[in-house]
């Protein structure tokens, strides 16, 4: 698929210049004038790994029941990384980098498995139940 050149002029206002720019945030989201949505996608992944971090005393808790530990992940961290994908064109990539991500969240919620005497970590359909 080719790109148009798309020939843009200054914007004069009074006297001042505004400034072209390839991209920008608005109301945390990254607009640029390609629309795609790769580098958006990206930067909520990154933010959803840090607000685990933020929470990962909590995570890691054996005081702290799992369910808890899934009303906090969907409460907080799904909700930052989904923050305006209502608006989301997705690509079977993307998609797949939010799989991954989902599944590396709750693989390090549940923690590994012991079955006979072997420590293993969990298959997705059981991340799922």
């Amino acid at each position: 698929m080719r790109k148009k050149n798309i020939r843009t002029e200054n914007l004069k206002i009074n006297n001042s210049y505004i400034e072209q720019v390839q991209q920008y945030k608005y109301l945390g989201s990254i607009i640029n004038g390609s629309n795609s949505i790769e580098e958006e996608v990206k930067e909520r992944i990154a933010l959803g790994t840090k607000a685990y971090y933020a929470n990962k005393k909590f995570f890691k808790s054996r005081l702290v029941t799992k369910s808890s530990k899934l009303k906090l992940y969907r409460t907080v961290i799904r909700a930052i990384v989904k923050y305006a994908s209502e608006t989301w064109v997705l690509k079977e990539t993307t998609i797949k980098n939010l799989l991954v991500f989902k599944g590396k969240i709750l693989r390090r919620i549940f923690g590994p498995t012991k079955e006979n005497q072997i420590w293993r970590i969990k298959t997705n359909e059981e991340l799922i139940n």
